[in-house]
């Protein structure tokens, strides 16, 4: 099956995370449109309340968790992060920022850790365009406190030496593959092997999260809708999956909500010592 991929794909990653749908405030509220985010928390040990414009928008966000697309409509946002099991009524928010979103792309943003262990942000670009007949489009996002893996199907290497927080994306036979993850070079299994099932003209994404040094590693798979639009060409001066213009406020927004997320994230971590 994989030596018949016609296509991959390799990309850097722009600043981002967290965005869902609720009611923007000020002039921007008129501006109509929207953006469709999904929002995945891969950082181990912060969970985290997530409040916008006075609303509670996520309650006990755990690490692992993976939020449904989420409708977000353009506007400016007034997003505080408070630790889990507080509220504006009962503490004070972790942090707090403003930010603004224009209507556009189809995103899915990621808190993380990097390569180092260290928290991270990244916005990833969806391709949600259909595969072609017979084909189904497989994504592998290398978010986890690891070295560089070869991601494999069926025990045959179909991505090698994916860095940390770079994507890779192939269009495969549509089927049911046996998945895992190795050492880049090596037949050291570190994740996996799970199965995936690549339905004809789906598209799924694969998240090797979590951390070798703590030996919790692990996948985490999501199935876009199909039927949209591909991601179109990269902002001048980067490379793969970053933001095209008409994207720049997305991820304005992503990198500030990110921003709070992952100090919340420091702030609970250090509570805890």
């Amino acid at each position: 099956m994989v030596r018949r991929i016609l296509r991959i794909t390799s990309a850097l990653t722009v600043s981002g995370a967290l965005g869902l749908a609720f009611t923007p405030t000020g002039a921007a509220a008129a501006d109509g449109g929207t953006a469709t985010v999904t929002v995945f928390h891969g950082i181990p040990d912060t969970p985290v309340d997530v409040w916008a414009n006075g609303k509670e928008l996520i309650s006990d966000f755990q690490p692992g968790s993976l939020t449904d697309p989420q409708q977000l409509p353009a506007g400016s946002y007034d997003i505080k992060v408070y630790p889990a099991g507080t509220s504006p009524s009962s503490g004070s928010p972790v942090v707090a920022k403003q930010v603004d979103v224009a209507a556009g792309a189809n995103a899915t943003v990621v808190a993380n850790l990097t390569e180092g262990g260290q928290p991270a942000l990244n916005a990833y670009k969806n391709d949600v365009s259909p595969a072609p007949g017979g084909k189904s489009r497989l994504t592998v996002r290398h978010v986890a406190a690891a070295p560089a893996v070869d991601v494999r199907a069926d025990g045959q290497a179909v991505f090698k030496d994916l860095k940390n927080p770079r994507e890779a994306s192939a269009e495969v036979p549509a089927g049911t593959v046996n998945a895992d993850v190795t050492l880049a070079g090596t037949d050291k299994v570190v994740i996996g092997p799970a199965k995936l099932d690549l339905a004809d003209g789906a598209s799924t994404v694969v998240y090797a999260w979590g951390s070798a040094k703590d030996n919790n590693l692990a996948l985490k798979t999501q199935t876009l809708s199909t039927g949209g639009k591909a991601p179109g060409p990269p902002a001048a001066g980067v490379s793969g999956a970053a933001a095209s213009n008409d994207d720049t406020a997305l991820y304005a927004l992503a990198a500030g909500a990110a921003f709070v997320v992952l100090v919340a994230g420091a702030q609970l971590a250090h509570r805890r010592r």
